[in-house]
């Protein structure tokens, strides 16, 4: 008995190192012989920043979700996305390519900087790599994040909590800020402030600002984790993107590297601006009208011609292709940049850190700059012009009343940011939306993205206990930084 015994053990063993062997050997003969084994983190680098671009930027997350759901654009043709008209599968661009692409290549080059001693990218890394996961979390709530850093280990990932993920991705930007070092080596493959000398300085603002973002984002229910979030940078004293030179972007080039907008208007023609944001425009005399929309094709007694979101399809159509507006070229040309995080957004942040007492200065003189540097960012510089909309009364801060002036010009001047001015309207519940004309949820507009129903089937436990935390799996669900 014995002698069998530790014969079964020595058979179990040598199957266990022949299956070992044998895979070892599948591996070395299912190599690509057109794919790089050594990958170099510039390459991986530009990889990430277009592939993250063009998703945050394109149709799925973009066009066909959160710039209907703000009311930025509508629909003319198919509105069914504009209705709330959703399956399991809509929603799951952000989520296979933010984890698949951009994760998985930001995570190399994270190894990679350390194993090169090139801390500078590894700083970049970092700040990219939050911004993807404060993309995911924002939209859909409950998300993989300490497993999903290291994906060859857990091929089913836990799900952490919203408010877990954005205290970690505060850690991971402070460890981003502290890693950049201007007099370091430099970096190669960045798309969004290239190769000059002032690239990591820049880099450094861009961390701060994505703090100062977060930081407001989960300032209704950690107030004093986000005061001393803000504090921090302060001492810290690199400071925030602080002018339009310094916008996080990545400007687009020529087909096939057009911008993903462009692309689209190339060879459809289903979606015009929304009327809500051509009523506010008129209503404001505000002077990005003619950047924001194109002139009706056909004459029209008004130039501008917004459409109603959640139409139905013939209730739309018939309002006319040539007779309603389309978004302004500026919006439809192949080089126009996909804008991360701009110099207005981060005065308006400055403006609201001061107004909940986070920070010391003045709200009222962050908000004018805020809505000055929109306006700049769009050509429009004249002084008089520039004064004359800020003198408005329905333009000029109310201080008794920070989240209507912050969350009305904030929106205007996210226009095109779908994902970004989504999560900013559920946080400040301005502007106040009417839901969709023809919605599918009882008179209620989306306040998150659903799940991808490859969770269901390939990681169900961890998204039964993520739904189990936050809540059923719905457009109406609200997350844990919504409070209101």
């Amino acid at each position: 008995m014995k002698l069998k015994y530790i014969f079964l053990i020595f058979s179990g063993s040598l199957m266990l190192l022949t299956a070992a062997s044998c895979k070892k050997e599948l591996v070395d003969i299912n190599k690509n012989p057109n794919a790089t084994q050594n990958p170099q983190p510039d390459y991986l680098l530009t990889a990430a920043i277009k592939n993250t671009a063009d998703t945050y930027w394109g149709t799925a997350n973009n066009m066909d979700a959160s710039l209907l759901f703000v009311q930025y654009w509508a629909k003319i043709q198919y509105t069914d996305p504009d209705r709330y008209i959703y399956s399991n599968t809509s929603f799951q661009d952000l989520w296979g390519i933010g984890y698949s692409k951009s994760i998985v290549n930001l995570n190399k080059i994270i190894s990679l900087a350390d194993a090169q001693a090139n801390p500078n990218y590894k700083g970049v890394a970092l700040v990219l790599r939050s911004w993807v996961f404060t993309l995911l979390t924002d939209q859909y709530g409950d998300i993989p994040y300490k497993q999903a850093t290291n994906i060859e280990q857990y091929l089913t990932p836990a799900y952490d909590k919203q408010r877990d993920v954005y205290f970690a991705l505060l850690d991971d930007l402070k460890a981003a800020e502290a890693d950049l070092d201007p007099k370091g080596k430099a970096i190669a493959g960045d798309l969004i402030y290239g190769a000059s000398a002032n690239n990591i300085t820049q880099w450094k603002k861009f961390a701060n600002s994505l703090r100062l973002r977060i930081a407001l984002r989960i300032s209704d229910r950690e107030p004093d984790k986000a005061r001393q979030v803000l504090a921090d940078v302060q001492t810290e004293g690199s400071g925030y993107i602080n002018s339009n030179a310094d916008i996080a972007e990545l400007v687009y080039l020529d087909s096939p590297n057009q911008n993903p907008i462009s692309n689209l208007f190339d060879t459809r023609d289903d979606y015009r601006i929304s009327k809500t944001i051509v009523d506010k425009l008129v209503e404001l005399k505000d002077p990005r009208l003619p950047i924001y929309a194109s002139p009706t094709k056909d004459a029209t007694p008004q130039t501008y011609v917004g459409i109603p979101n959640g139409l139905l399809v013939g209730d739309a159509s018939n309002l006319g292709f040539t007779k309603t507006s389309k978004p302004g070229v500026y919006f439809l040309a192949p080089h126009a940049p996909a804008v991360i995080i701009s110099y207005a957004e981060v005065l308006f942040d400055q403006a609201e850190a001061v107004a909940r007492g986070l920070i010391t200065g003045n709200a009222a003189d962050l908000y004018n700059q805020a809505v000055t540097a929109s306006l700049n960012q769009y050509g429009i510089t004249e002084s008089t012009t520039v004064n004359t909309y800020l003198a408005q009364a329905s333009v000029k801060y109310d201080a008794s009343n920070y989240k209507k002036s912050i969350g009305n010009q904030k929106w205007i001047a996210l226009f095109g940011q779908g994902l970004e001015a989504f999560a900013e309207w559920r946080r400040l519940d301005y502007p106040q939306l009417t839901p969709a004309v023809a919605g599918t949820l009882n008179g209620k507009i989306p306040v998150r993205f659903i799940y991808p129903g490859t969770e269901q089937s390939l990681n169900g436990a961890s998204y039964k206990a993520a739904i189990t935390d936050q809540g059923p799996d719905l457009l109406t669900t609200k997350l844990w930084f919504d409070v209101n």
